[in-house]
């Protein structure tokens, strides 16, 4: 069955271990996932079963809102709760330099990943070779910060709420805040609120081609080419400008590329939404 919805994912599960609840949940084989969620992180986390998780790529999924906790004084070598090391008593800071801080954040921020990440060195995972004690060097990479607000202060949390670009590390941006305020910090809590148009509804299913970030383009050729897989042609369609589309007949959708006049199926024959 091709479904595409939301979950809620629980603290203190991987989103990659949570499959398995979903799996047998749905009576489904076949589930993918978009978007890690940490551990310790909660939140929305989009899952789709069947053929559609081939659809991740082509999705209205950024920018990317989290509502979080800094624990001012705590420090942690994963940057977040997993692995506080120490706890500092710190004395309160003040609104206003707070504020100010979060504020500077925003627009491009170039910075280094976790060294507790799913980056991958070499072929292995970041928080593999850290948790082995290895030595961890990843690139610098940039984010940008649409916006960031402070929701509440009370010492020692910092709750604030940040909208950003696809990748980027909250956990970074929690050290960042805590280096620019010198204190140590780590995060506390983690929750993403929504991936671009996708927010957690009960799980209710999704119809993909509501949730496209590429245009519709109409084919008037005889449906059963597109349905078979057989060779296309510009002049049926209504567009011909070169770029990705989705293409439907009754039953199926299509999503198909035009470059130069000719025509590329990038995917084929995937079901049409059905509600439950």
């Amino acid at each position: 069955m091709n479904r595409l919805f939301v979950v809620n994912k629980p603290i203190f599960r991987s989103s990659n271990g949570y499959m398995g609840y979903v799996k047998r949940k749905y009576n489904s084989k076949k589930v993918g996932f978009s978007g890690t969620l940490d551990p310790f992180a909660t939140g929305c986390l989009i899952v789709a079963t069947g053929q559609y998780p081939k659809l991740f790529q082509y999705l209205k999924k950024t920018p990317k809102a989290y509502a979080a906790t800094l624990w001012l004084g705590a420090n942690s070598e994963s940057l977040d709760i997993e692995s506080v090391d120490s706890v500092k008593v710190i004395e309160p800071l003040a609104l206003e330099n707070i504020e100010k801080v979060l504020q500077s954040l925003k627009g491009e921020l170039t910075y280094y990943p976790p060294k507790f990440s799913a980056k991958k060195i070499n072929g292995q995972r970041a928080y593999d070779l850290a948790r082995a004690g290895e030595e961890v060097k990843l690139k610098q990479i940039t984010s940008t910060i649409h916006d960031i607000k402070l929701i509440n202060y009370k010492h020692p949390f910092v709750h604030f709420k940040a909208t950003v670009s696809e990748g980027t590390y909250i956990r970074s941006l929690g050290a960042i805040i805590s280096d620019k305020l010198q204190v140590d910090g780590t995060l506390s809590s983690l929750t993403r609120l929504n991936e671009g148009e996708f927010f957690y509804d009960n799980e209710k299913a999704l119809n993909p081609l509501e949730y496209l970030k590429i245009p519709q383009n109409i084919y008037t050729g005889d449906p059963k080419f597109l349905e078979l897989g057989k060779k296309l042609y510009s002049e049926y369609f209504e567009s011909k400008e070169d770029g990705e589309y989705w293409v439907e007949t009754e039953k199926f959708f299509s999503i198909i590329q035009i470059l130069n006049g000719e025509i590329k199926y990038k995917l084929n024959r995937v079901h049409k939404f059905k509600r439950d």
